[in-house]
């Protein structure tokens, strides 16, 4: 873009500019109405038109700004489906573990940031993977207090479903001990871990809050992201933490906020308190099981490295329930659910709910299912019938699928091969949302796509263009919205404008050996997305017409 070129290296969010009328031309505009578009028009928070260079021209003289794209690509701002956003942003200005590559480098990252945060009540961190690390096992509770001088350190495995701690944070929580998750050098979970996480959060300021929120929607922001679905509840952040970052959304400098509160409902009294929090649904990481890492997933078969099944947390009893009461109360129902056996109580109940109170008012509702890992073809049958949309993270199969990763070492080769099958998802016509559960894994769009697409199990991967739309309108379709999430004249102006390679329409059913630039296929092109291959650079995002990221609207 001649006239407004960012740093990609600078992500910096800017202010609420004024919606105006701006034409961008001299690119690529991936848009079905046209997919030889290389202009568009926006007027306000909508788009007006797309088309061809030749008439732009028209436009020309009455809009109040013109975008030279010289050859960039605009596409649809990226939906992320499931984002902690907080616990994103405390990583991003914290403590992080992803980087760590042994027990010895985690040890010393801990070292370093204790000693440079000598003010914090309580040391906090996140991303540790033992099972990346030679030594197998994550840090015991006396080398984390000798790490931390003997100061309070809560430190979250990667998954966020078990942590590490000092004993000096155990020690401010009476009758931790005493709760179940609690063993006496090993990572806590379940009641323990709440305990804990519940402890250490409580100290986070407000200030520091709005810096962590604010970090992670300008990081978002950054990387074309237009959207969020915040996933929230009273055993992940709070009510103070989740009514502050949809506040702070709403002042329009970042992407858009969804909310779902992860708790259940019995009545229409608790529907409107999940209203008036401001969620759009009961749902989100609504627990039914845990996490395949921290062997707490719950299994219909015993873990291969572990003598148990892991913990279920709702049967169907409780899932048809809460269902039935979200339904009915306009309200949509979500649930947290990875094992075989978790997944197959949520189908279960909602199967129950729908004998309730109609089928068709189940599937109208557009309940999802977060996660969704261990389907099998019952499992995906049912998705389809009670249309649940999956709400998936491509990058969990891109670190811990294959014959050598994590999957395989907690279940055995041949379930893990059965993991994430989004190719037989969309074949049963499962709706699909793309996102990260970061910071799970990080908040990284094209990155995620490229993952569905070269999936770990060949015959589980996608086409790039499914997974791009999945990760564009299918995180709008999730919340009930169908009008947006592409490029089409009255759709919102919610959009990315990208530098990258030549674009590519990839053949039905092939991911790698079939690529082409042959206009005559109709189809709007993709970056090349080949491992190997350089993503995208975001040079600008907006957002409703504002930009949020880039040259701001003069």
């Amino acid at each position: 873009m001649s006239e407004h070129t960012p740093d990609p290296a600078r992500p910096r969010p800017t202010g609420p500019a004024r919606p105006r009328t701006v034409l961008l031309r001299g690119g690529e505009v991936h848009s079905p109405a046209d997919p030889f578009a290389t202009a568009m028009v926006v007027e306000g928070d909508r788009i007006a038109w797309v088309g061809e260079e030749g008439a732009a021209d028209s436009f020309a003289d009455g809009v109040d700004e013109v975008v030279r794209l010289d050859g960039a690509l605009v596409t649809p701002a990226f939906t992320d489906a499931h984002v902690h956003t907080t616990a994103t942003g405390l990583a991003l200005t914290g403590l992080d573990l992803s980087g760590a590559s042994t027990l010895t480098d985690a040890l010393a990252r801990i070292r370093r940031y204790a000693a440079a945060r000598e003010a914090d009540r309580i040391l906090l961190g996140h991303g540790w993977d033992a099972s990346a690390w030679p030594e197998g096992r994550p840090p015991s509770r006396a080398e984390l207090d000798a790490a931390t001088g003997g100061r309070p350190l809560y430190l979250t495995r990667v998954d966020v479903h078990s942590a590490v701690v000092t004993t000096a944070l155990l020690d401010l929580i009476p009758g931790v001990r005493e709760l179940g998750g609690f063993q006496a050098d090993a990572p806590l979970t379940g009641d323990a871990h709440h305990a804990v996480r519940q402890a250490a959060y409580a100290t986070v300021t407000p200030a520091q809050r709005a810096e962590a929120q604010t970090a992670a929607l300008a990081r978002a922001a950054s990387l074309g992201i237009g959207s969020i679905h915040e996933c929230a509840g009273p055993d992940i952040s709070g009510e103070d933490d989740f009514t502050a970052l949809l506040a702070l959304a709403r002042e329009g400098t970042g992407p858009r906020v969804v909310g779902y509160w992860a708790e259940l409902i019995a009545s229409a009294k608790d529907a409107q308190r999940i209203r008036e929090l401001g969620a759009l649904g009961a749902a989100g990481d609504l627990f039914a099981d845990g996490s395949l890492g921290s062997h707490t997933a719950h299994l219909h078969a015993p873990y291969t490295d572990a003598g148990h099944t892991g913990a279920g947390h709702l049967d169907a009893e409780a899932v048809a329930a809460h269902v039935a009461a979200c339904t009915e109360a306009g309200l949509q129902a979500g649930f947290h659910a990875i094992g075989d056996a978790a997944l197959t109580g949520v189908v279960d109940g909602v199967r129950a709910a729908a004998e309730r109170i109609g089928l068709d008012r189940i599937r109208a509702a557009r309940h999802r299912v977060e996660h969704a890992e261990m389907l099998t073809e019952q499992t995906i049958a049912g998705f389809a019938d009670l249309a649940l949309t999956a709400s998936v993270q491509p990058a969990f199969d891109a670190a811990w699928g294959g014959a050598e990763g994590m999957y395989a070492a907690r279940l055995g080769v041949d379930r893990a091969r059965t993991l994430n099958p989004y190719a037989a998802l969309l074949k049963a016509g499962v709706p699909l949302a793309l996102g990260s559960d970061s910071p799970v894994t990080p908040l990284d769009p094209w990155g995620t796509v490229r993952a569905a697409v070269f999936h770990r199990t060949r015959a589980h991967g996608i086409s790039a263009r499914a997974a791009f739309t999945a990760h564009t309108r299918g995180g709008w379709r999730a919340i009930g919205r169908d009008d947006a999430g592409v490029l089409v004249p009255g759709a919102p102006a919610d959009y990315a404008v990208w530098r990258t390679g030549e674009l590519l329409v990839q053949a039905p059913d092939e991911r790698v050996e079939r690529w082409s630039t042959d206009p005559r296929s109709g189809t709007p092109g993709l970056p090349d997305l080949t491992p190997g291959n350089d993503l995208p650079v975001c040079l600008r995002t907006v957002v409703g017409g504002r930009t949020v990221f880039g040259p701001p609207n003069e």
